[in-house]
């Protein structure tokens, strides 16, 4: 069978792989080191060359036959052997070296295999180097980067501190005066509670007033200027006791809270002075200071609470706070001063005070009296004449069913017409149209309708505030002018007044 491949035809094909098993390779390494780099790309694929013929004729002669009517065994040359036949001889006409000339690559070929791995070699070394040379100014810049921003830590630090000393500085300086204010307040006390004692003079009449002034309705119920002098004239008459009781109140209550804030200061004190130490101890560090540790995902915690503008506002809301404590205590002290040397001197200025403001205020209320009676006229007036519309619109809204009514109807009987007489006439347009417009109309009137109910009860609802207030207002007048003004006629005299005689 071997030699009958080569008997009577042509190869007319090539090898595209080397033989299994030859031991052959189908590119040589140029080097013994393989490629380190995962990257590095694959060899150059070369395809096969078309310069080769297709046929093997170019290097193997042929074997021909010229085939003959005489029988197989006459027609075979000499010396070949057929099987079951005999022997018989092909004479070969293949080179030596049909293997080495039976090849897939050319010379030129192999030489842009190897120009493609000088390329991709300069290609790999050159961004081998632009990565060292990036990375050495990477680390460099770096390195100044570091540097400048541990500078920059510092510096904040450093500001940090100043800082901190400062309102320390304007703390301690508002401690000192807050506890001068304070020592100043307890001894205005101390007058005051000895005076409190020596003083007493009670008066019914500016009492009664205000009993009977309770009695009074609705918004006149106010606390207007007559109850503040009747108020202010019980403090006096009772002795000044009240308006001193009052006064060491508000000074118990002015020391507490010129406490509170001396608390508040001495507290955000310690807390500065904690701070300036750890911070400036943090400032003092450096790269070649001992206790330095890593201390892994701390700048992850923020166990912050405040920011430099709400930090600074503490202490200042602290320090104004205080402040205003001392403004306070300071005009506490002068009230305090100005009522022990005016006591005796306001009982009588208090009841000229009051019988003024009696008689401002009933003439107030009696002009008001009158301003509701006239609005009360002009309520009515306008009742009448909104029940008389609220007639007229539902007079309206009756008078547009007939209309309604004629244009529904026509409407329904022409969908009767037969075939095509069933045409959108303009007849048809005007009917929908008159529809619509009625529907319209109704609808506008139903809505000046509600308007004018809503207004009616609205009116309703102003003639029975106007009524009450008229009451409330007749009431008030019966009291200040004939309770209150009665018994003032009969007020003490003024040694009895005075109390001091």
């Amino acid at each position: 069978r071997g030699a009958m491949e080569y008997y009577g035809s042509t190869i007319t094909s090539t090898y595209t792989r080397p033989r299994v098993g030859d031991g052959t390779r189908f590119l040589p390494h140029i080097s013994t080191m393989a490629a380190s780099y995962k990257s590095h790309t694959g060899p150059h694929v070369i395809s096969h060359s078309l310069s080769l013929p297709w046929r093997p004729s170019t290097y193997y002669k042929v074997s021909q036959t010229h085939p003959t009517l005489q029988p197989l065994s006459k027609s075979l040359p000499e010396n070949v052997r057929l099987e079951g036949i005999g022997t018989y001889k092909l004479t070969s006409s293949l080179p030596a070296a049909r293997s080495a000339l039976f090849t897939r690559y050319t010379p030129d070929d192999w030489f842009k295999s190897n120009y493609a791995n000088y390329k991709q070699s300069d290609s790999t070394r050159n961004s081998a180097e632009r990565l060292r040379m990036d990375t050495a100014r990477m680390v460099h810049d770096e390195d100044q980067r570091t540097n400048r921003t541990q500078e920059v830590s510092s510096k904040a630090m450093g500001e940090r501190v100043s800082d901190i000393h400062f309102w320390k500085r304007e703390l301690n300086h508002e401690i000192e005066q807050q506890v001068a204010e304070t020592n100043n307040l307890v001894e205005v006390k101390k007058r005051l509670e000895r005076a409190l004692a020596e003083t007493e003079s009670p008066l019914q009449v500016a009492q009664e007033c205000l009993y009977h002034r309770e009695k009074r309705q609705g918004i006149d119920l106010v606390h207007d200027g007559v109850e503040r002098e009747l108020l202010s004239e019980v403090d006096i008459i009772k002795s000044c006791q009240e308006r001193m009781r009052r006064a060491i109140e508000k000074a118990n209550a002015q020391l507490a809270n010129n406490r509170a804030a001396q608390h508040e200061l001495e507290r955000d004190v310690s807390d500065k002075h904690v701070a300036h130490r750890i911070d400036d101890y943090c400032h003092q560090l450096r790269n070649t200071s001992e206790g330095i540790a890593y201390h892994r995902g701390v700048e992850k915690v923020d166990a912050t609470v405040t920011v430099p503008e709400t930090w600074a506002k503490f202490s200042d809301n602290n320090i104004l706070r205080s402040q205003s404590e001392r403004a306070a205590s300071a005009k506490l002290r002068a009230d305090i001063e100005a009522l022990l040397n005016q006591c005796s001197n306001e009982m009588w200025a208090h009841f000229n005070n009051v019988n003024v403001s009696f008689s401002n205020r009933i003439s107030e209320t009696m002009d008001a009296k009158n301003k509701l009676q006239q609005h009360l006229a002009k309520t009515l007036q306008e009742i009448f004449q909104t029940e008389q519309t609220i007639l007229q619109i539902k007079k309206a809204i009756a008078d547009k069913e007939a209309p309604m009514k004629v244009a529904q109807t026509r409407l329904d009987s022409r969908t009767r017409r037969p075939n095509t007489e069933l045409c959108r006439d303009p007849p048809q347009h005007r009917l929908v149209s008159e529809v619509g417009q009625i529907a319209e109309t109704i609808e506008t009137l139903h809505f000046r309708l509600r308007q004018a109910e809503d207004t009616l009860q609205s009116l309703v609802h102003t003639k029975d505030a106007l009524e009450h207030d008229l009451s409330v207002k007749a009431n008030s007048l019966f009291l200040d002018q004939e309770k209150c003004m009665g018994m003032r006629r009969t007020f003490p005299t003024t040694p009895r007044l005075v109390g001091y005689a």
